[in-house]
């Protein structure tokens, strides 16, 4: 009885958009929340911390996180219990997928975090809600929420049901998209040095920048990307660079 009456107080304290925003997710969610708070800081944008006077740690970058961690032992235990008879190599390329920027960005937008977060009025029309990164990073930051308010057992709960519902995980087992590790597989492979990835030009304001980056091996360019991110390029420019290098190693031969 205490708890509802608390709960009933909090939520009467709010204003009626965020009243509606804390019920869109409990629906999402399929259980109440506990700590209003806790998901409105998940889905602030650091964009309206001047604004709103408040302090550095009250956007959702503290949350996210920690909601990274939760989601990676989560996402490791949902590996492991489908693919009990596969290696260490396997299963690590497959949470590496699972937890990708697109992956996260792609399941926030599936669960309508797209439409809740909020951002400063100046920075309003300019897109930052739609970025795959700031979509990737809500994604974590609301993990952080659940697991701060209802505990491990209700986030993996949800974190499940989300994956189960949302991502073909057998699909993304077959798919090889993580082109800095198949770079440095076949770098090893052919006796060359570890590839390294270095920024040839940054551009663009903090909130919008693009990336250009080059992937070197031997003291060598062999490959350039552009990313809105620089894990964007760098995959780009790994890509570019295998290309170059099977098509060198296959002229050689």
């Amino acid at each position: 009885m205490l708890d509802f009456i608390r709960k009933y107080f909090k939520r009467n304290s709010l204003d009626k958009i965020t009243v509606k925003k804390i019920e869109a997710l409990e629906k999402t969610f399929g259980f109440s929340v506990g700590a209003p708070s806790l998901y409105l800081k998940a889905l602030r944008h650091r964009s309206r911390l001047i604004e709103d006077h408040l302090a550095d740690t009250e956007s959702y970058e503290q949350l996210e996180f920690l909601g990274d961690a939760v989601l990676d032992l989560i996402v490791t235990e949902i590996i492991f219990d489908y693919y009990p008879d596969e290696n260490e190599g396997f299963m690590t390329r497959l949470r590496s997928r699972m937890v990708k920027e697109q992956t996260l960005a792609e399941l926030s937008r599936q669960l309508g975090f797209d439409l809740l977060i909020e951002v400063g009025n100046r920075v309003k029309g300019q897109g930052i809600e739609l970025k795959e990164s700031v979509l990737c990073d809500i994604f974590e930051a609301v993990t952080g929420a659940v697991y701060k308010d209802k505990g491990l057992e209700v986030t993996r709960k949800f974190i499940r049901t989300v994956y189960s519902k949302y991502v073909d995980i057998d699909n993304l087992s077959s798919t090889h998209d993580n082109y800095k590790s198949l770079l440095l597989e076949y770098s090893q492979a052919k006796k060359l040095s570890i590839p390294e990835y270095r920024v040839i030009s940054e551009k663009g304001p903090d909130h919008d920048k693009t990336f250009e980056i080059e992937a070197v091996i031997n003291g060598e360019g062999c490959g350039t990307g552009i990313g809105k991110n620089k894990k964007k390029a760098e995959q780009t420019a790994a890509m570019h660079a295998l290309k170059t290098l099977k098509a060198r190693h296959t002229v050689d031969a």
